[in-house]
């Protein structure tokens, strides 16, 4: 248990530290939150929350980053209890290559691969996109990465928050 405990505080230790100072003075508008590494998008009204996960699908494909894991926990926990639960859906997107290439710099950042998205329903029935928020430039300094990888990641990172906008309105 000590191991994960660990790994987990570091992972939100990770997340507050690379999360960029500007953040704290941003404007929060009505859709879109960003708060302590995290960036949180709403669904916007009209859109499903099937049609969303189906815009981020042909949108993450459009920017060939694969959906490489979907974890549908709210009906893992349906099975369990035989309750009905709010939506909860981690979906998981990849840039191969560049993942092996942060690996390959250092095998602790493999916690950061795939790329996680999470699609949750609040208790008022609204539905969130939600991932961790990494200043790339921060990061790829602290962690001495080649401006080369830094433009990849930088890329990644811009596609998630695209799948993510795409998801929230709806887009094909």
């Amino acid at each position: 248990m000590r191991p994960t405990f660990f790994a987990a505080l570091s992972l939100v230790l990770a997340c507050v530290w690379f999360a960029p100072a500007s953040l704290a003075a941003a404007p929060k508008a009505k859709t879109a939150q960003q708060q302590a590494g995290v960036y949180k998008v709403a669904i916007e009204p009209g859109v499903t929350i099937p049609e969303a996960i189906e815009s981020m699908r042909l949108r993450a494909n459009a920017l060939n980053l694969k959906l490489v894991g979907e974890l549908p926990l709210s009906k893992q926990v349906e099975a369990v209890t035989g309750k009905p639960q709010r939506t909860t859906t981690i979906f998981e997107f990849c840039d191969a290559v560049t993942a092996k290439e942060l690996i390959d710099q250092s095998l602790n950042f493999a916690i950061y691969v795939p790329c996680r998205i999470a699609l949750v329903e609040d208790a008022k029935g609204q539905g969130w996109l939600i991932m961790i928020d990494i200043n790339v430039k921060e990061f790829a300094r602290a962690n001495k990465l080649s401006p080369e990888l830094q433009a990849r990641i930088q890329k990644v990172r811009d596609g998630l928050d695209e799948i993510i906008r795409a998801g929230s309105k709806g887009e094909l």
